[in-house]
């Protein structure tokens, strides 16, 4: 293919694959040199290896040497190393989707193209397949004590507010029901992970169910120690509810592969829906009670 005469649809969007290439050669690499795990090591030197190669495909048809987009670099570098490895990379991933959607347009006039698609394809299910991270094996974990703790503690937030009207009150209230919830459900999950005789080994699915529940509880009850007004402070709760939801269930659905969607509105439906009826609850007991704090 002479470069110069192609249509400049067409120049552009192999000038945006080659830059793609060599940035996430930079970025695998980099990935590579930083972490210790040999296994892992060698499969994403191996991935970097064959960007390099769709790299210098691309430069053999424009003649042009490409430099890579140094703060896409350090962005994916950062994420991969602060949330793991295994999301950091799925996440760039994704964006190789978009990659295709250039190859496409050259496919007819290219046909050896579909070569790097098939390299691309091959590369998010080795990542799938060989990267290996400790924390993604406890993901049910986490998902057990962030969801007990958001229906349970949302709820009991929402019938406190009503009932006391007392910001401390509901806060010191709230902290001490997720705190013992959270000592409960960490021993649950370790009596349950050791009588099923999983692959996760019990103690640490029990830390890791008891972190993600007093997390959830103390970003909870968090807006209840700053403002004196409960019906604001509920507000802020059920907003915090929500902002968990949709981040925990964001980093899942990247890192493992599931409907986001899905997963999200039937987390925030179960939750809110709890929420409004411990209310109600809450609404019931003042009145009929005659519960004056």
């Amino acid at each position: 293919m002479d470069f110069n005469n192609i249509t400049p649809e067409q120049r552009e969007a192999i000038l945006v694959a080659q830059k793609n290439e060599i940035t996430e050669y930079h970025i695998y690499t980099k990935l590579s040199a930083s972490i210790k795990d040999q296994h892992n090591k060698e499969v994403l030197a191996e991935i970097a290896d064959e960007e390099l190669a769709h790299y210098k495909f691309w430069q053999r048809i424009t003649r042009q040497d490409m430099k890579p987009d140094r703060w896409k670099v350090w962005l994916y570098f950062i994420i991969s190393r602060v949330f793991g490895l295994t999301f950091g990379v799925k996440l760039m991933e994704k964006g190789e989707q978009r990659a295709e959607e250039v190859y496409s347009k050259l496919a007819d006039t290219m046909p050896e193209i579909q070569k790097i698609v098939q390299d691309e394809d091959r590369h998010e299910k080795k990542l799938t397949e060989l990267i290996e991270e400790e924390h993604l094996n406890y993901v049910g974990s986490m998902v057990l004590g962030l969801n007990d703790a958001l229906v349970e503690l949302t709820g009991t937030l929402a019938g406190l507010t009503f009932a006391l009207q007392n910001t401390r009150l509901i806060a010191l209230s709230g902290f001490i029901t997720g705190i013992a919830a959270s000592f409960s459900m960490a021993a649950s999950e370790y009596l349950s992970t050791k009588s099923e005789g999983e692959s996760q080994i019990p103690i640490k699915a029990a830390i890791y169910t008891g972190l993600a529940y007093v997390f959830t509880v103390l970003f909870l009850i968090f807006p209840y120690l700053l403002f004196e007004s409960y019906f604001l402070c509920l507000g802020l709760t059920v907003i915090n509810a929500v902002l968990v939801i949709l981040i925990f269930n964001f980093y899942v659905s990247v890192a493992k592969d599931l409907d986001f969607k899905r997963r999200f509105l039937e987390m925030v439906s179960i939750s809110l829906g709890v929420a409004a009826l411990s209310f109600l609850i809450g609404f019931l007991v003042r009145v009929f009670l005659g519960v004056e704090v």
